[in-house]
């Protein structure tokens, strides 16, 4: 194996979420940010929430009635 080519690893780097959640995990990188984590994910808390862009989703729901 060639020495000096493989990034340095940091076995206690901090992942932050979004939500506020923090935890630790091996990376190559010191810190990391991610926007959706297992406490604040729609799938793993059973809540569905829609982000709306522009007025999207209430644009399709006319388009289609969905609202009667």
């Amino acid at each position: 194996m060639k020495s000096e080519i493989h990034p340095k690893y940091f076995p206690d780097a901090v992942v932050t979420c979004s939500c506020g959640e923090k935890w630790k995990v091996g990376s190559t990188r010191s810190e990391l940010t991610v926007e959706l984590c297992s406490k604040c994910h729609p799938f793993f808390t059973g809540e569905q929430r829609i982000v709306d862009t522009e007025g999207r989703v209430e644009r399709f729901k006319r388009r289609f009635k969905l609202d009667e």
